[in-house]
């Protein structure tokens, strides 16, 4: 199913591979809060000709984590947790709005201060909260 959606996204000609993580046993006493030990990795070439090195989950890790900080509704036991899916969809738009393209990003900096919308050429400017806003109503 995902491979058609790679497809349908990107064209047939994208090189596509996937980290698959192995997992051992769970310690039973640390099983609620603990993930379970990682004991291995496999890649798995799913399309294409990726280079073997760059096949990583480090970007989607990263990226995960950022959501979970900026975001309360991704952390379990807390008050903020996303109970309805609209609104879950709804945070995680206005989440990857101001993340793309009203936050700057050290990394976008040289020569002057982007967002990652302005680094893909989708716009020109540091959009406002307020214009965001407005797209909504």
């Amino acid at each position: 199913m995902y491979l058609e959606a790679v497809e349908r996204a990107f064209g047939a000609d994208v090189d596509f591979a996937q980290l698959v993580k192995l997992y051992g046993q769970e310690i039973e006493s640390e099983k609620r809060y603990s993930p379970a030990k990682c004991i291995g990795a496999q890649k798995v070439v799913l399309m294409g000709n990726p280079d073997n090195k760059a096949i990583s989950t480090s970007f989607v890790e990263r990226q995960n984590l950022t959501m979970r900080m900026c975001m309360r509704r991704f952390t379990r036991l807390t008050n903020a947790f996303s109970k309805k899916l609209e609104n879950h969809g709804l945070a995680l738009a206005l989440y990857f709005m101001h993340y793309n393209f009203v936050k700057t990003h050290a990394t976008l900096a040289n020569p002057y201060p982007r967002t990652p919308a302005m680094a893909a050429g989708l716009t020109d400017r540091i959009w406002t909260v307020e214009e965001i806003v407005v797209l909504v109503k």
